[in-house]
């Protein structure tokens, strides 16, 4: 019985991280893309203004997940929707025809 707890604790230790590690890595992949985008002159500075808030939210939205130090399935959720929404903007704002 105790092996069995053990080992549930420890499965759920690794899969938080896991997610975790995928939220952090979403958001220096957006950033990324942000940052390339005002290098190329894909994006405007009302654009870059734009979606730099919209990554403001996403963190605070974490930072207030991990608060309680367990995210739940539905703030992961959550959180994960807010950044696929991100990235969609990042690619339409990119990909708009607008120039600095």
């Amino acid at each position: 019985m105790k092996l069995k707890l053990s080992f549930a604790i420890v499965v759920f230790v690794l899969c938080t991280g896991i997610a975790n590690a995928q939220m952090i890595r979403h958001e220096k992949n957006q950033h990324h893309r942000i940052k390339q985008g005002v290098r190329s002159g894909e994006l405007t500075a009302a654009e870059r203004k734009k979606l730099a808030l919209q990554q403001k939210d996403i963190r605070e939205d974490v930072k207030e997940a991990r608060e309680d130090h367990v995210v739940t399935p539905a703030e992961r959720k959550e959180i994960r929707q807010d950044q696929r929404q991100a990235s969609r903007s990042i690619y339409r704002k990119k990909h708009n025809n607008r120039e600095r």
